[in-house]
């Protein structure tokens, strides 16, 4: 029961973690999209691209070496294995912010939100999946 209890807190611990780095990244993302889209002037699904990558950035370094707490040095074919689900992530979030934007004429800033949750859902899935063994 002890080693139950141990491990639900682990994994309550590592979401409540994972949702301070999101959180940090989001803000990140969401700023960044809205700079670049506004006052900059670059198209919103070009600034979504590059505010998703700094902010994955963020994400990466933070996840690795404070919410899964990987303490061993990341393989070629790990990191490679994160570039892919990341790639995907990317990929959600643009399809998400197209539809949402281009078809749906949903608000870039408000469709960022779906595309975001939807995001943050396949990333923790994937990197408890994969990142952490």
């Amino acid at each position: 029961m002890k080693n139950l209890l141990e491990k639900h807190q682990k994994l309550i611990n590592q979401i409540l973690k994972f949702g301070v780095v999101g959180g940090g990244a989001f803000l990140i993302d969401y700023t960044i999209l809205y700079v670049l889209t506004e006052f900059v002037g670059i198209h919103y699904l070009v600034s979504s691209i590059i505010s998703f990558t700094i902010s994955l950035i963020f994400n990466y370094i933070l996840s690795i070496y404070w919410v899964f707490d990987v303490t061993k040095k990341q393989t070629t074919k790990e990191i490679l294995v994160f570039i892919i689900l990341s790639v995907i992530g990317l990929g959600i979030n643009q399809i998400v912010m197209y539809v949402g934007s281009d078809i749906l004429h949903i608000y870039y800033m408000l469709t960022k939100l779906v595309a975001t949750f939807i995001v943050m859902v396949w990333n923790f899935v994937t990197r408890k999946i994969f990142i952490e063994k």
